[in-house]
């Protein structure tokens, strides 16, 4: 269902070339938000948002996502600390995507205590092993403890 602080989708013009912001949330009512860090492009995470997700983003200045697993809106560092303070945010042609570039307080991004979700790097061409554990990392290691942030809060990876 369309925030109210949205414009309706009237023609292609209007969402492609227009000034009004008329995105588009897919069938379950979020759209994806990539996020980099704002100097140096570096990917951090790809998230959701449902309309309360990313008008409150828009308000705040900070990144809020929609926890698929959860069911639930998170404001991105509300139990971490690491909160993600949106330096620019947009979105793209058709309206059903956004990328927020962000600076993050303390530096890390993931829940499993990384810098970046995207720690692991998968091999390729004639470097793919064709077997298990071929992941390789790509972070020294972990910005902080996950049990010492999080504690007995339950994981949102579902299996």
């Amino acid at each position: 269902m369309p925030h109210t602080s949205f414009a309706p989708r009237l023609t292609v013009e209007q969402v492609e070339e227009g000034r009004d912001l008329a995105p588009k949330f897919d069938a379950s009512g979020i759209l994806p938000a990539v996020t980099t860090d704002h100097a140096t492009g570096e990917l951090l995470m790809v998230g959701y948002m449902n309309a309360e997700a990313l008008q409150k983003t828009i308000t705040t200045g900070e990144a809020h996502y929609f926890s698929r697993s959860r069911q639930v809106l998170w404001h991105k560092g509300a139990t971490s600390g690491f909160v993600q303070k949106v330096r620019e945010l947009r979105i793209d042609d058709d309206q059903d995507c956004v990328w927020l570039r962000v600076e993050t307080t303390g530096g890390a991004n993931c829940h499993v205590g990384y810098r970046s979700c995207f720690y692991r790097a998968i091999p390729t061409g004639d470097d793919y092993a064709g077997a298990e554990g071929c992941l390789k990392w790509k972070e020294e290691g972990k910005v902080f403890d996950p049990q010492a942030v999080y504690g007995d809060a339950p994981n949102p990876t579902k299996l």
